[in-house]
C-alpha cells in the first residue's frame, strides 16, 4: 500500500468516527474543561488548571502552604460561578472566611447566598477516637455524593485516614474516583510524611493528579515550591515545578526563578 493510500484510509476512519454518536475514540478527543485557580501562572504549569471531573491529591508537610494553595483554588473556582464545598480538619469556617479576606479573597458573600459551603471536622474529637476514623470517611462519601457542588475541597484528610486501615483508605479513594466520574471534582490534602511511601504510592495511582508541596532552603532564603508529579491530560512532563510565597497583601504570589536562584 503506498503511503498516500494509506492516509487516504486514516482519514476516512477519521471521517467515519465523526459520524458515530458516541464512539470512544471521539470521546477520548473531547478537549478537558478546568477549573481556573484564580492565578495565570499556577493555570499555566497546570496547562489550565484543575481538570473538571478528577480527582486531585495535594501532598505536603506541616506549614508547606496546602490550606493556602486550597483556598486559591476555592477563589478561582468561585469566581468561576462555581459551587463549592470546603470539609476541613484544621480550621474553623470563621477561621477559614477570615484567613481568605486576610489575603484579599473574600468569600464572605458567596459564603452567605449559599454558593460556598464550610463544614468542619473537630480534628481533637478523631484524635480521641480514632475507631471511628473509617465510619467518618464513610459519612463523607455519602455527603459528598449528596451535596450539589461541583468543587469539593478536604483540608487535611489526614487525621481520618492514619487511623484508618489501608483497605478502608483506598476504598475511599476509589469511591472518590467513582464521584469524578459524575461530575465532581475533588481535591484532597494530605500530609505525606503521614503515610508509608507505598501508601502514597498507591493512592497516587487512583489520583488524576498528584502535586506536591515543600519547603526548600535556598542559600539562606525558606521558599515554598510546588512540583506536578502527575496532571491528567498534561501534553508534557518538564517545566513542572513553580516556587511561592504568600503575601499579606496580595495572597499566594509566584517567585520568578531569576528570584530564587538569587
Amino acid at each position: 500500500m503506498g503511503e498516500n493510500e494509506g492516509e487516504g484510509l486514516f482519514l476516512e476512519k477519521e471521517a467515519f468516527c465523526e459520524e458515530i454518536p458516541g464512539n470512544p475514540e471521539i470521546e477520548k478527543k473531547k478537549p478537558l474543561e478546568f477549573i481556573s485557580s484564580g492565578n495565570l501562572e499556577i493555570d499555566r504549569k497546570l496547562e489550565g488548571g484543575l481538570p473538571i471531573g478528577s480527582l486531585c491529591l495535594l501532598e505536603g508537610a506541616k506549614d508547606s502552604g496546602k490550606s493556602i494553595f486550597m483556598q486559591q483554588i476555592m477563589w478561582g473556582a468561585l469566581n468561576q460561578d462555581k459551587k463549592v464545598l470546603a470539609l476541613t480538619t484544621e480550621k474553623t469556617s470563621r477561621n477559614l472566611l477570615n484567613n481568605m479576606e486576610s489575603l484579599k479573597q473574600d468569600i464572605s458573600d458567596y459564603f452567605i447566598i449559599g454558593r460556598s459551603k464550610i463544614f468542619e471536622i473537630n480534628a481533637s474529637y478523631v484524635e480521641e477516637n480514632p475507631e471511628l476514623s473509617e465510619n467518618l470517611l464513610q459519612m463523607l462519601l455519602e455527603y459528598v455524593n449528596e451535596c450539589e457542588e461541583e468543587l469539593v475541597l478536604i483540608d487535611s484528610l489526614t487525621i481520618l485516614a492514619v487511623s484508618a486501615s489501608e483497605n478502608t483508605l483506598l476504598n475511599f479513594f476509589t469511591e472518590c474516583v467513582k464521584l469524578c466520574d459524575k461530575g465532581k471534582t475533588i481535591f484532597i490534602s494530605v500530609h505525606g510524611y503521614a503515610f508509608s511511601q507505598e501508601v502514597l504510592y498507591r493512592l497516587r495511582s487512583v489520583c488524576d493528579s498528584c502535586l506536591e508541596l515543600r519547603i526548600e532552603q535556598v542559600g539562606d532564603k525558606r521558599i515554598k515550591t510546588m512540583e506536578i508529579q502527575k496532571l491528567r491530560g498534561a501534553r508534557k512532563t518538564t517545566g513542572n515545578m513553580l516556587s511561592f510565597n504568600v503575601d499579606s497583601n496580595s495572597g499566594l504570589k509566584i517567585i520568578p526563578v531569576s528570584k530564587v536562584k538569587a
